[in-house]
């Protein structure tokens, strides 16, 4: 049987105090980073650029993408699979608004988390990380 692996990638988007930007996505439960999967041809930090375009209605600041890892774990919103997720800390220019499939945005402080339902990917990697920075 074939590993059943979605491959994306996502964003570590952090403001002045520390915060973390996370997502929940219409229709799902957990929160998560910004991110998604690349189009054909297309570069991790081009499809990171899109997708938070399309999903926050800001923009990644040029050459402001970092590179801490590539994790693995087990998908939020798809039972039975595996996310491999190329994280990028990124910086971010005009107003965050959630767009598209995109129902809510929140701010968390990586040392206090509030009780939220948090993606494996964001719980076990992306905020420990954060809390590390």
């Amino acid at each position: 049987m074939s590993e059943r692996v979605i491959s994306v990638v996502a964003a570590l988007i952090r403001d002045n105090d520390g915060r973390v930007l996370l997502v929940r996505k219409r229709g799902t439960a957990a929160f998560m980073q910004p991110g998604g999967k690349r189009d054909a041809g297309e570069s991790d930090v081009a499809a990171l650029s899109r997708e938070i375009v399309e999903e926050l209605g800001c923009r990644v600041i040029e050459n402001s993408a970092q590179a801490p890892g590539v994790f693995d774990c087990v998908a939020a919103n798809e039972p039975g699979f595996q996310v491999r997720a190329a994280v990028y800390a990124v910086d971010v220019e005009g107003a965050i608004k959630p767009q598209a499939e995109i129902d809510q945005v929140v701010w968390v402080d990586p040392r206090a988390l509030p009780d939220l339902p948090f993606a494996p990917l964001t719980r076990d990697h992306i905020l420990p990380l954060a809390r590390a920075l």
